[in-house]
């Protein structure tokens, strides 16, 4: 299988179908009511959850991190509120701390700015995070001391020292991993996506779906697990007519039609991508012919700007351009 352990150009699917799945409340609360410790449930009310729209990450690393943030009201009129930041990793991440460290000083810095005046104190931040390596997260690593070397405990008042709650998958059975029906799906599906036992766990896996089936909810719930599948499968070993026959030995012959049906959409869908990535790859090279032969000397200043950009309609607009241009600040215009 597949899995973009480093920042590729191209969407981590893992993340994806975690992203989609969480960014859902009754999913996030499930998960947070299963893996916080009592201790801590006891100061939530759950039932405030709400999901913050804000995003902490920058635009051009959006597609490699989970990012999904939600805030909940203290229990028994304690003053302020709490936010979880979920997060999830397909492998052990040494220096994840310095990832949830600047996620939350951003948390706290948005705080601040969305009070007219300046608040007394700032909400409590707690990591939450989810992961499936292909080898345990190894023990006692979760606080950030873990990192640092030297005499830790005399130096304490100078450390910014926390910890996050880690949920490994493959420290639980499948019967361990509890919650809603499609966070139970997609917990099981990270846990066994690299098995090569796959194809056998998954009828158990989409039959948990038959229930979902029966809300309207449930075709969405269907395409997120499909589209994740078609991901990151690896055909030789799944291909697209055993996921119809498994669709339907596990939930029923009309979802293996719809599996079959939507599964043709993506392989279109792929085509069309593919198309346009051409199309794109093209346009490019013409835009750097053409200012070569017209503006030679700011040939590197326009294709910094030009590999930067895959809007179509954009490129096209370029192309145009530089036919006309009698100066390269015409063409720096459209960048």
């Amino acid at each position: 299988m597949a899995d973009k352990e480093n920042n590729s150009k191209v969407v981590n699917p893992h993340d994806k179908v975690f992203r989609e799945v969480y960014s859902d409340k009754d999913n996030a609360q499930s998960l947070l009511a299963d893996k916080l410790p009592d201790k801590v449930l006891k100061l939530m009310d759950l039932n405030t959850l709400e999901i913050s729209k804000d995003t902490f990450i920058e635009k051009e690393l959006a597609d490699y991190y989970s990012d999904i943030l939600y805030k909940v009201n203290l229990t028994g009129g304690s003053r302020g509120l709490v936010y979880v930041l979920f997060e999830h990793k397909s492998y052990y991440d040494r220096y994840v701390h310095l990832q949830l460290l600047e996620y939350m000083v951003k948390i706290w810095r948005l705080y601040i700015k969305q009070h007219k005046k300046q608040p007394d104190y700032l909400p409590i931040v707690i990591p939450l995070l989810v992961c499936h390596g292909r080898k345990e997260w190894p023990e006692d690593t979760e606080r950030l001391t873990s990192l640092l070397s030297g005499p830790v405990d005399e130096l304490a008042g100078y450390i910014p020292d926390f910890g996050f709650e880690l949920y490994d998958l493959l420290r639980y059975s499948d019967d361990q991993i509890k919650g809603t029906i499609m966070s139970r799906v997609v917990l099981l599906l990270l846990k066994h996506i690299r098995d090569p036992d796959l194809r056998q766990k998954l009828p158990d896996i989409l039959a948990l779906l038959k229930t979902l089936m029966e809300k309207k909810t449930g075709l969405q719930w269907l395409e997120v697990v499909i589209r994740y599948l078609t991901s990151v499968r690896d055909e030789d070993d799944l291909s697209a007519k055993k996921i119809v026959e498994i669709a339907e030995q596990a939930i029923s012959k009309e979802t293996g039609e719809y599996v079959m049906t939507l599964l043709e959409k993506l392989r279109d869908e792929g085509r069309l991508e593919g198309e346009e990535r051409g199309e794109i790859k093209g346009l490019k090279e013409a835009v750097e012919l053409g200012i070569t032969l017209k503006f030679p000397g700011d040939i590197d200043t326009v294709m910094a700007e030009v590999n930067k950009i895959d809007n179509l309609d954009t490129l096209i607009k370029i192309t145009k351009a530089i036919k006309s241009a009698k100066d390269i600040s015409e063409i720096m215009a459209l960048l």
